[in-house]
């Protein structure tokens, strides 16, 4: 025997369901439970995951599909009593089994002519062009040293003008968080940092520091740039889902304007 769901959270959010009378099993299809005779399908438990989605992570992993069958269970029996109730019959009824048939044939729909066309040659091809079209952005690798005056700001350039080393300057003076890192800023692209120290830092050559105080928001900067490179491009299998997803807003929007203009859409005046 099956134990009785504890939380009635399941089987209220499973109360939205589309399919809330038994589904024939088909030959292909393994029947997990029955419920008075009729077969529980796994096409059913599939179902009821997808509508229950983040509601499921409350529940510890190897007690989900039990969990998720005692929901479709008592969604099923409140839908044959609802039923015998004669609650089938109730125009707010058939108008929500109407719209639950929509969703259904819609998404179908949507996967077979949108979702499924979509192949990893085009999102390759559309990666490949989109990529392409991209303008090359230059990085810079920066450190930085943040002071509260220009005045300490122009003495540690002096010390940096006679051979002091920067890191060095970086961890014993910066009052910035990346000072025990001796300054370490990392690769960052134009308009990351505030404007006025952007401006600094992308003027200056590798291996160069800057010679007269930055002054920001934050304080003083001195700033050195270790090295400059592309802003490397995102690799595809990264940003394939992206891809995807953009492709098939653009085919279902296309798609939709088609059969929009085909329809004779009449709105009743208020």
């Amino acid at each position: 025997m099956l134990p009785r769901l504890k939380s009635p959270t399941l089987a209220a959010m499973l109360l939205t369901l589309s399919v809330l009378t038994p589904l024939p099993a088909t030959a292909q299809e393994k029947v997990v439970a029955t419920l008075n005779g009729e077969p529980v399908t796994e096409t059913e438990i599939k179902l009821a995951k997808e509508d229950l989605g983040s509601v499921l992570q409350r529940i510890p992993a190897n007690q989900r599909d039990e969990a998720v069958l005692n929901a479709v269970i008592e969604v099923r029996l409140l839908a044959a009593a609802g039923k015998a109730a004669g609650l089938s019959d109730t125009p707010e009824v058939k108008s929500r089994m109407r719209w639950l048939e929509s969703r259904a044939l819609r998404d179908a729909f949507v996967e077979t002519n949108v979702a499924n066309t979509i192949s990893d040659a085009d999102l390759k091809a559309r990666y490949d062009l989109v990529i392409g079209q991209q303008p090359a952005e230059q990085e810079l690798h920066a450190r930085h040293i943040l002071v509260k005056t220009e005045d300490e700001a122009k003495a540690i350039i002096t010390e940096l003008d006679g051979g002091a080393d920067f890191v060095e300057q970086a961890k014993a003076k910066s009052t910035g968080p990346s000072g025990p890192r001796g300054g370490d800023l990392g690769f960052f692209g134009k308009g990351r940092m505030v404007p006025q120290f952007d401006k600094a830092a992308f003027e200056l050559k590798v291996g160069e520091h800057s010679k007269t105080p930055v002054q920001t928001r934050f304080g003083w900067h001195i700033i050195k740039v270790e090295e400059a490179r592309e802003k490397p491009k995102p690799a595809f299998e990264d940003v394939k889902e992206q891809v995807r997803d953009s492709m098939a807003n653009e085919r279902l929007q296309k798609l939709v304007t088609e059969l929009r203009a085909k329809a004779k859409i009449e709105k009743t005046p208020e």
